[in-house]
């Protein structure tokens, strides 16, 4: 399956998708587990909690965020795929990095449910139909496909990993 046309998701994701450099989404999310399973190991449990300024999310704060975030698209696949005829409400990622409360929790756990969570959610992917990743839903008021959703999971990382090599590490 190949990347979604601008046509199957809101503008504000464009920017995650265009800079994916894979064209299949297996092959795009194959080319992520790297980061996964190694780059984050590298990320001590002290410097997990450096934020770059004051009022910035923490290392871990960030990884909670990029956990809330593919759990959200990846329902919003589901919903789509099973037909959800409902529009699918937003998230406020800063009210949910607030609640989080992600600074107490261990970075070798949450690093672990980055790596549990992913793994699902390529088996959810793979067990769509090409007719399902086709179908659209509406979530915080724009359509969305689910191989779109797929694409925002994968350019999410990319664009947070980018922001990480930047301003923490």
């Amino acid at each position: 399956m190949h990347k979604p046309n601008p046509s199957e998701y809101a503008p504000f994701y464009q920017r995650y998708i265009e800079a994916i450099p894979h064209k299949n989404l297996f092959e795009a999310f194959a080319a992520q587990q790297p980061i996964i399973d190694q780059f984050f190991d590298q990320v001590s449990e002290e410097k997990s909690l450096f934020a770059y300024a004051e009022g910035k999310w923490s290392i871990r704060c960030m990884m909670q965020h990029i956990i809330d975030t593919e759990r959200i698209f990846s329902y919003r696949a589901l919903a789509f795929a099973r037909g959800e005829s409902q529009s699918l409400p937003g998230f406020d990622e800063n009210n949910y990095a607030d609640a989080s409360d992600a600074d107490r929790r261990p970075w070798a756990e949450l690093c672990g449910e980055l790596k549990t969570l992913r793994s699902s959610t390529i088996q959810l992917f793979a067990g769509f139909s090409e007719d399902m990743l086709l179908r659209q839903g509406v979530a915080n008021g724009n359509p969305m496909t689910v191989r779109a959703a797929a694409y925002c999971i994968i350019g999410h990382l990319n664009h947070h990993i980018g922001i990480l090599k930047e301003r923490y590490l």
